[in-house]
């Protein structure tokens, strides 16, 4: 019920590993349809990137004012920290305040004076500014850490590095909304160079019990992760895609044309393929460089007859040998009995 200054940082994680999931999702999905010519209807999500810009946003974000009010010098107070917010943000439609200038908070009686509201992407959520500065600054003394670096114990010494007299940086030391910051971005950056797979939990109720499921609960779940927008996306698009290249490649077996091998565009091939396994139309479409299969199952059937025909081409593989084998075993004793009759009528 009661929010401070770290609930805030880890909604703003949240806020971006949402945004990162909608990225790899659902844009990159529509965006995929488009870009490869796919006929597709655009459906609509949102985007909680204005979310994320009123935290992070190094002008106007909160974290910038916060990091502001740590620094400047004179008299600072939390009041103070939510004055400046109050100036600059008064106008953002996800953020509220009961001492800010917009008229439509002053008689909201359920958010003190002393808090602000964000509107995140799971619902609103109220923080209580203070200890926001003392929490931000978080600073250690110098001093302290050059006493802990000079201690005989391995361990600790590696735990100061910054007491290192060799290392020693008069500047100040950069705050814990800041570190926090930078340490998401990093994060997102290695996060943004993957192929990342989703596991979504849903917590069926609050006091951990089997067989009891909360459906205002659930739903709530639902809708803020975001479940809704991607299932609809999934069920109107394509569950399967794959370049032409490989896709010939692999199920290329199961057409007397393109097997073994294929003289042609690999797009040409795959559309041979196709047309041969009478695989109805609405069941795949042809892009710009990949093929999109619709349903699992028509994918599943593909794997099917391609595990079929690998056992096919396995067993006809074993008889051509053994046919050799045998072949080839006559054949050499074929050649001894002459060699034998010769000999023998020579000395008869």
């Amino acid at each position: 019920q009661d929010n401070s200054f770290e609930q805030f940082i880890i909604n703003y994680c949240n806020e971006k590993l949402q945004q990162i999931f909608i990225e790899l999702t659902l844009k990159e999905e529509q965006e995929e349809y488009i870009r490869e010519g796919i006929e597709w209807t655009h459906i609509e999500y949102f985007n909680n990137a204005i979310i994320c810009d009123l935290i992070e946003n190094n002008q106007t974000g909160i974290l910038a004012m916060l990091d502001e009010e740590c620094l400047r010098p004179g008299t600072v107070t939390d009041d103070t920290f939510l004055e400046k917010l109050n100036q600059v943000c008064a106008t953002h439609q996800h953020f509220e305040s009961r001492m800010s200038k917009c008229s439509r908070f002053l008689n909201d009686t359920s958010l003190p004076h002393s808090c602000f509201r964000i509107q995140h992407y799971a619902g609103k959520v109220m923080y209580q500014v203070e200890g926001f500065v003392d929490k931000n600054n978080d600073l250690l003394y110098r001093d302290l850490s050059q006493a802990m670096w000079k201690a005989n114990h391995s361990l600790i010494k590696a735990l100061f590095p910054e007491g290192n007299p060799a290392k020693i940086n008069l500047k100040r030391p950069p705050t814990a909304g800041s570190q926090f910051k930078a340490s998401v971005a990093t994060l997102m950056k290695n996060l943004q160079t993957k192929n990342p797979n989703y596991i979504r939990c849903i917590k069926p109720n609050d006091k951990k019990a089997a067989h009891i499921f909360n459906e205002a609960l659930v739903c709530h779940q639902i809708r803020y992760l975001g479940l809704l927008e991607n299932v609809r996306v999934r069920r109107a698009g394509y569950a399967f895609r794959q370049p032409y290249e490989p896709c010939l490649e692999r199920y290329k077996m199961l057409c007397k044309q393109t097997w073994p091998h294929w003289r042609g565009p690999a797009r040409a091939g795959v559309e041979v393929l196709f047309n041969e396994l009478r695989i109805p139309e609405e069941e795949f479409s042809f892009g710009r460089s990949k093929i999109f299969i619709r349903n699992p199952r028509t994918l599943f059937k593909l794997e099917d007859m391609r595990k079929q025909r690998l056992e096919d081409l396995a067993t006809l593989i074993g008889k051509i040998y053994r046919g050799w084998k045998c072949r080839t075993h006559f054949l050499l004793m074929k050649k001894c009995q002459v060699v034998i009759a010769s000999w023998y009528r020579r000395y008869s």
